[in-house]
């Protein structure tokens, strides 16, 4: 006859607490993305994107925490998730910084509450909702949309006629416009390069902050 000792619910309350630690970090990404996030940016492309790298790094971290890993693979490790990149389309910074907040609460979610408690780690997950808020909302972060477009009037370049070619634009391209960068002019084909920034929706992806006008 099996002795059932009281080491034998220890993978059952494992498992548990997993189960609700894995909750726990879901909420808390929710929080980050959908409230804060999503909210003011009215993106939803990254939604998706922020939560599965979330979830997939909370369970990667959870399931490799009982392995022996030298700091080196473990550094390493993070240093991959942190530098993703899409190589089809370019991750703007603001999207970018949300994904170092999210991986690391995936980290913290996963990891700390053995050592720490979960306590504290809570405490560690209201901060960032209240630095995320805080900037997002009661700092007045501006966040505009920036286009790349290429205008065929130029003699609305000239000096003077900047309210001008500020009306012109937002007529066509539907938008009040904020601000916009003139960049190259060519007076062969009559077109100029210009990068239109204004406040609303944008569904598609931003343009490379690098590249020149």
């Amino acid at each position: 006859m099996h002795n059932l000792g009281p080491g034998t619910c220890k993978p059952d309350r494992n498992m548990t607490e997993i189960a609700l630690h894995f909750a726990a970090n879901l909420i808390s990404c929710w929080i980050i993305v959908r409230m804060i996030y999503q909210s003011k940016a009215k993106r939803r492309d990254y939604v998706f994107t922020f939560m599965m790298v979330s979830a997939s790094i909370f369970l990667l971290c959870r399931m490799l925490s009982s392995v022996q890993l030298d700091l080196a693979f473990a550094l390493g490790l993070f240093a991959i998730f942190g530098i993703i990149r899409y190589r089809t389309n370019v991750v703007p910074i603001r999207e970018m910084t949300y994904l170092f907040v999210v991986i690391a609460l995936a980290v913290m979610n996963a990891l700390a509450p053995e050592s720490m408690g979960e306590l504290p780690v809570a405490a560690g997950n209201i901060a960032l909702w209240f630095l995320a808020f805080s900037l997002e909302r009661l700092m007045f972060v501006e966040h505009l949309v920036t286009k790349r477009v290429v205008y065929d009037r130029i003699e609305y370049l000239q000096k003077g006629n900047r309210e001008a070619l500020k009306a012109d634009l937002a007529e066509r391209i539907g938008e009040d416009v904020e601000r916009i960068e003139i960049g190259n002019v060519d007076l062969l084909r009559e077109t100029a390069v210009i990068k239109v920034s204004y406040r609303g929706d944008d569904h598609s992806e931003h343009i490379d902050p690098s590249d020149s006008i």
